[in-house]
């Protein structure tokens, strides 16, 4: 069974929670196994602006501290979002996360926007999957010597949960990516928004958007699934078809871990923080109350194993009354379900499995 590492959040004057950070780190053996230049990709979710929930900038400060303790370059990194946001280019998504506190100053580390100015700078991996035979990549992180991936964890609206699984496989992925884990077509043209500008066109990278008696129309066999027309309409009458079913968008989202961590499965960590444990993602302008008590940090080499005990984790926690789990539920009882009934969470962690990510057993080591 593999290990999964934990530490509750008490700490004394003597031993902060840094210091407890320091010690998980230590306890994965990341010294013997990244190396003096190598060039380590932080993995993190910056936070939307208006979001409150995302992971403290001081918390990185002292993951990259101690990378550059051995002699190796920590860059923090995500990659830009599918939809129009406050990241949805690497211009505002840095200038989010320096507003949201990840500035040099803070972190002692630069912001490396993994997929490029627009999204698209992306390597395409093949892998052995069960639904995708390549996935599309983030050059950034391809690039990358080795990938810390440090997740808040919380609820999600399409998995059930969103852990290191959904860090890495989601956020990992280009535009072109992203696009393939959450829809199964081409994105649509609302022509009652559509005003005919020519921007989409413009910027389309294969041609596959048509102007005619000044509507936009999309070629569905042309079409790569970039979601670079989704970024340019100023309109916003460009849709995404948020079609995929909530089982095949986790066996998508495990593919792409299987791309992004190809190469480095010797030189990947991962650390949940089961912090401020959110019914959505971070993804939203708003974070809503916590559904359970602030639990504790994790860390592990093994993606599945930590996600799993993660879930664990929660589950036998009680929850928190007047949050978005309207009826408190007892230690023991589904928190994922009760807040997204149609969603069986556990689809992402069994093909992870089945993908050869790592397993579902583990041991919980308390530090």
């Amino acid at each position: 069974m593999s290990k999964v590492f934990f530490t509750d959040l008490r700490t004394t004057p003597k031993r902060n929670l840094f210091d407890k950070i320091r010690d998980l780190m230590n306890r994965m053996k990341i010294d013997s196994k990244i190396k003096k230049d190598d060039l380590v990709a932080i993995k993190l979710h910056f936070g939307e602006k208006g979001n409150t929930a995302y992971l403290r900038p001081v918390f990185f400060r002292t993951i990259a501290k101690k990378v550059k303790s051995i002699g190796a370059k920590p860059f923090l990194t995500d990659t830009n979002t599918l939809y129009t946001g406050s990241r949805s280019d690497a211009v505002s998504h840095t200038s989010t996360a320096i507003q949201n506190g990840f500035d040099y100053a803070c972190v002692d580390c630069p912001i490396v926007i993994a997929d490029g100015l627009r999204g698209l700078s992306g390597v395409k991996i093949p892998i052995k999957g069960e639904v995708l035979k390549e996935v599309s990549i983030a050059k950034g992180i391809v690039d990358a010597d080795s990938i810390i991936a440090v997740t808040h964890f919380k609820a999600h609206e399409l998995s059930g949960f969103g852990g290191t699984l959904k860090n890495v496989g989601m956020g990992c992925a280009t535009r072109e990516g992203k696009l393939i884990q959450h829809s199964s077509v081409a994105p649509a043209i609302n022509i009652e928004h559509c005003k005919g500008c020519k921007l989409c066109f413009e910027y389309c990278p294969v041609r596959a958007i048509t102007i005619s008696a000044k509507k936009a129309s999309i070629d569905k066999e042309k079409c790569i699934g970039c979601g670079e027309c989704i970024l340019m309409c100023p309109a916003k009458a460009i849709e995404i078809q948020w079609n995929e079913s909530p089982d095949i968008f986790q066996k998508k989202m495990v593919e792409h871990v299987c791309g992004a961590l190809k190469g480095k499965e010797k030189k990947s960590f991962f650390l949940n923080f089961l912090t401020q444990i959110s019914p959505a993602c971070d993804c939203y302008p708003n974070s809503d109350a916590p559904i359970v008590r602030d639990i504790g940090i994790l860390a592990s080499i093994d993606p599945v194993s930590i996600d799993t005990a993660s879930c664990d984790l929660v589950n036998n926690e009680e929850s928190i009354p007047h949050t978005a789990i309207k009826k408190v539920l007892k230690k023991g009882e589904d928190k994922w379900r009760a807040i997204y009934p149609k969603i069986d969470w556990s689809v992402q962690l069994n093909h992870a499995e089945k993908m050869g990510l790592g397993e579902r057993k583990y041991t919980l080591i308390k530090i």
